[in-house]
């Protein structure tokens, strides 16, 4: 396999899972690598990301890790073989990484979650809604890059519009909803694209309501995409450097327990709608 110039979140996944299945078999590089008749530096460079791994040799290494997990494995395999060159990749060079591989993650995934309280989520949002969140960046994007982030956010919406769209739950906070974000009129068709979304069945929002007690110590907004097997799960966080992919065992529990307590506490469907629709009456 070649190197890599700069590794997609996908493919240092992969190198992540098949490093965590050999510490777990307790193997060191060099030993893995006497098991595969391999040098070691094969297997770092494996485990960076920075070369890539054949299906069989995958295999071969999950057996000498004794990994016993068929359905990881298969999942493992189809990473391994993926050669997707998706819509993503016209911005490739265009837009920061980050953006690319959400686009990426995106595409594989198996279903989808959102939470957040101050904005509607992007995968919700319309044109000019997005415009007017990309507008407000310091430093000001210049016009041509504002842009380009806007049509590639409209095209990720292809994960619940598309032919093979997945299931999808957003649950967003009250707030969200009432703050005028580009004005007047972009909040009234944001509330309105909102209505429309949910007609979708396999589509959910849920208001997370103002008027809740002791909700203050779940305040975790995240992207939450499901991955082939549990494990591969991944969750996306905002950060001071750009997106933060989160993918640790013990990490991915947390953020599945605190997105159920929030579920818990948001509005069903129909007060939701209700509540969206009064909303955009009151604008």
């Amino acid at each position: 396999m070649g190197g890599r110039r700069e590794p997609t979140a996908r493919q240092l996944r992969l190198a992540a899972e098949l490093r965590r299945l050999r510490e777990a078999a307790g193997l060191s590089a060099r030993e893995a690598a006497a098991l595969l008749g391999v040098n070691s530096v094969q297997i770092s460079q494996i485990e960076a990301g920075t070369t890539g791994v054949s299906e069989q040799r995958l295999r071969r290494m999950a057996a000498h890790y004794a990994c016993t997990d068929g359905e990881l494995v298969d999942a493992l395999a189809v990473m391994a073989a993926d050669r997707v060159r998706g819509w993503w990749e016209e911005y490739k060079g265009l837009l920061p990484t980050s953006f690319l591989d959400l686009s990426e993650l995106e595409h594989h995934a198996t279903f989808r979650w959102d939470v957040d309280f101050l904005h509607v989520p992007g995968l919700l949002q319309t044109a000019d809604y997005a415009r007017a969140l990309f507008s407000r960046r310091v430093p000001e994007l210049p016009e041509e890059d504002l842009e380009l982030r806007v049509r590639h956010r409209m095209q990720r919406r292809v994960l619940i519009e598309g032919a093979q769209s997945v299931p999808y739950e957003a649950l967003v906070h009250e707030a969200a909803l009432r703050i005028r974000v580009g004005g007047r009129e972009t909040s009234r068709a944001q509330l309105s694209t909102l209505l429309e979304v949910m007609e979708n069945e396999h589509v959910t929002v849920r208001v997370i309501p103002f008027d809740l007690e002791e909700f203050a110590d779940v305040t975790a907004a995240m992207v939450y995409a499901g991955g082939a097997v549990p494990r591969l799960d991944t969750v996306v966080r905002d950060g001071p450097q750009g997106a933060l992919f989160v993918e640790g065992e013990a990490q991915l529990g947390v953020f599945r327990t605190l997105f159920r307590r929030v579920e818990a506490v948001a509005l069903e469907p129909r007060r939701s709608r209700d509540l969206i629709h009064r909303l955009a009456k009151e604008l």
